[in-house]
């Protein structure tokens, strides 16, 4: 018997804070602990999938837990945009599951248990934030994201790591309480309507002006979407052990901030209202100034890490520009980039953490050669670094050329040279990593760190790079199912 989509989005928020639990009990069997989270991580994929097959043949489903005050309810819905995030969330969580298994016992990280418990309560929130059906409902899981992610910021338990965990609550929740919840509340007062709605929510006689204001208050309260200048959080957030790097960048706090802007600018505002608004070009050439900037700053760090967290800023504000254009082409590449990014970005982070744990590296400038000792980790930089620079035969590819497609469409040839000057950036502090780790030249400085005992990583992290480097490229070659649920994004509930 078949299960109903309205089990199985229940079932899907759900199951993670069981593995939470099944984990917190089993903290004295490591093996237990861990198949547990991988069986619930796979079981999440799969029941989203069974939610994808029922949206793409044009199927909707809708559950409501509590109403509040009419027309203000925690309710979740199915959408393409929903279902695209979700998909990408739900098997992330199963690669980076299994990273973790290899990193955290060969790093012989503490406090273990307390680490896979909040990362399945942190995939909770995630699937309830892509399933809620209005913004009301987001909101309150967008917030409980940001908690449950705290604790495995400050991991650690240093001195830096609990400044990091600082900055990360400060602007998080600052951003939320200065602009996200007056935003909401204004959108509330003014629609009366806080549900998702194709064509936006508000009356045709709405003040532009008010709308106006709303929008630059709505993009700056997102504050997981990391656009300048609230984006110090993403930097200070490094200090977290490498698979909460990747959760925070590829599964889960940033993509739900692009994911979170995204919807509300399509389904809160209508992207007709968003075109004519006074402050979106304002708004777009912030997320060309967030793209160039970042970048740049980017190519001054030695850190690995550091290098890719602004990496990731600039790639954010690609997914914001693109719905920002207000066209089809900048949302359907904007919906793509963020699998694309996700697939790329988590490979770079996975191979930082591989790199780390097999030479003890964290320095750039300390790589050379590391390629010869490391094959396969250096491959797969590669392969991921070619992704979010947006060459082919990876996936990155296809949503660049869709972003750029959206800014020909509106005649935004500044922005469009803007993109072009940004993958040019992004060759120049991605590609020379792979190619000094193969290539170090005569005068590479030898250390004590540089002998033949480097191998690769634990067998199961490196297959968690494997795969995310081989899904770079099969999205490339394979990247239909994305594109159409990507197409169907803003024209369907």
């Amino acid at each position: 018997m078949s299960l109903s989509a309205e089990i199985l989005i229940q079932t899907i928020i759900l199951l993670p804070l069981l593995a939470a639990v099944g984990v917190m009990l089993t903290h004295r069997h490591p093996n237990i602990r861990e198949a547990i989270s991988l069986i619930i991580a796979t079981s999440v994929f799969i029941l989203v999938y069974l939610l994808y097959q029922q949206v793409i043949s044009g199927q909707t489903a809708m559950v409501n837990w509590i109403t509040l005050l009419p027309g203000l309810t925690i309710s979740f819905k199915t959408e393409a945009l929903s279902v695209l995030f979700a998909l990408i969330a739900s098997f992330l969580w199963i690669v980076t599951t299994l990273y973790a298994i290899g990193y955290m016992r060969s790093h012989e990280e503490q406090n273990q248990t307390r680490f896979y418990a909040f990362f399945a309560i942190s995939i909770s929130a995630v699937m309830a934030i892509a399933f809620s059906e209005n913004l009301f409902t987001l909101f309150i899981f967008y917030e409980v994201l940001t908690l449950a992610t705290y604790p495995l910021v400050t991991h650690a338990g240093t001195d830096k790591a609990q400044r990091g965990g600082r900055t990360y609550l400060r602007i998080l929740l600052g951003t939320s309480i200065v602009f996200f919840l007056p935003a909401l509340i204004g959108t509330w007062a003014l629609a009366g309507n806080l549900s998702f709605t194709v064509g936006g929510v508000f009356a045709d006689n709405t003040s532009p002006l008010l709308l106006a204001i709303l929008l630059v208050m709505f993009v700056f309260g997102i504050g997981k979407a990391a656009m300048m200048p609230f984006h110090r959080w993403l930097p200070a957030a490094m200090v977290a052990p490498t698979p909460v790097s990747a959760l925070l960048h590829a599964v889960a706090v940033v993509k739900a901030g692009v994911f979170t802007l995204i919807k509300t600018l399509v389904y809160i505002f209508g992207l007709d209202n968003v075109s004519a608004l006074v402050t979106t070009d304002f708004l777009l050439y912030l997320t060309a100034f967030t793209i160039l900037a970042s970048s740049l700053i980017a190519m001054g760090q030695d850190n690995l890490k550091a290098r890719l967290a602004y990496s990731t800023i600039s790639q954010l504000a690609y997914i914001s520009l693109g719905v920002l254009l207000a066209t089809e082409a900048g949302l359907i590449g904007s919906s793509m980039h963020i699998a694309m990014h996700a697939f790329g970005k988590i490979t770079l982070f996975f191979c930082a953490g591989a790199i780390l744990v097999a030479s003890h590296k964290t320095e750039i400038s300390q790589m050379a050669g590391l390629g010869r000792k490391m094959p396969i980790t250096m491959i797969a930089f590669f392969i991921g670094s070619l992704s979010i620079i947006g060459l082919p035969p990876t996936g990155g590819s296809w949503s660049k050329y869709y972003l750029l497609l959206g800014t020909l469409e509106t005649q935004h040839w500044i922005l469009m040279m803007v993109l072009m000057v940004s993958s040019l950036l992004n060759i120049a502090y991605l590609l020379p990593i792979p190619i000094r780790g193969f290539f170090p030249g005569k005068a590479a400085p030898k250390s004590a760190n540089s002998s033949t005992s480097i191998e690769e990583a634990p067998l199961a992290a490196l297959i968690a790079i494997m795969i995310t480097s081989l899904g770079c490229v099969l999205l490339f070659f394979f990247p239909q199912s994305l594109f159409e649920l990507a197409k169907m994004v803003g024209v369907t509930p």
